[in-house]
């Protein structure tokens, strides 16, 4: 029993229910000025922009669909997601290929995500991650795992399976489609 009490002692004060990021590998990239990153093992690969096929009646953050060697991937601008301004097409514009959990099948979906530019893999340290805050950031607070202290700046690490919920996406479609008296009590 006592090493139960000395097991317990070393725990991080945050717990684990919160779903505060763990050291690892993350791919860091730019998206409106900001630096965000993933867990290296929920990207499936990196394209250029291009061959976006538009699809009719989609939310903004929707940008279309790409053929990924014969399937079909929902691409998704992210800074349009965040409430900013939707992403420009420039020079080192990419979609990266992530990987996420359908809770309601229980099944791995691959969506693409647009960034501004792709910058590194990073290796990231249990010490070297925070919290996420509660406010300050721009985007919701559930979408944000930590914040990952790296070279005097701040690393925003991302909850893949929150921002790219294909759930609360569709919900937000229905929405956008004009379903706004729902909302009002």
């Amino acid at each position: 029993m006592t090493a139960i009490a000395t097991t317990t002692e070393q725990l991080p004060a945050v717990q684990a229910d919160q779903q505060t990021a763990g050291a690892g590998q993350y791919l860091t990239f730019v998206l409106a000025g900001e630096v965000y990153a993933l867990g290296i093992l929920n990207i499936k690969e990196i394209i250029d922009y291009g061959n976006v096929t538009e699809v009719p009646m989609m939310p903004a953050f929707v940008r279309g669909v790409i053929n990924l060697r014969g399937s079909v991937v929902p691409v998704i601008d992210l800074a349009a997601r965040f409430g900013k301004d939707s992403t420009q097409v420039a020079k080192r514009t990419g979609i990266v290929i992530v990987e996420t959990n359908d809770d309601e099948n229980n099944s791995l979906q691959y969506i693409g995500i647009i960034v501004d530019a792709v910058n590194e893999v990073v290796d990231i340290s249990q010490q070297d991650i925070e919290p996420p805050p509660s406010f300050g950031t721009g985007i919701r607070p559930d979408f944000i795992n930590g914040m990952a202290k790296r070279n005097d700046r701040f690393i925003i690490l991302l909850n893949v399976n929150r921002v790219l919920s294909v759930n609360e996406m569709a919900d937000l479609s229905k929405v956008t489609a004009g379903n706004l008296e729902h909302g009002s009590s």
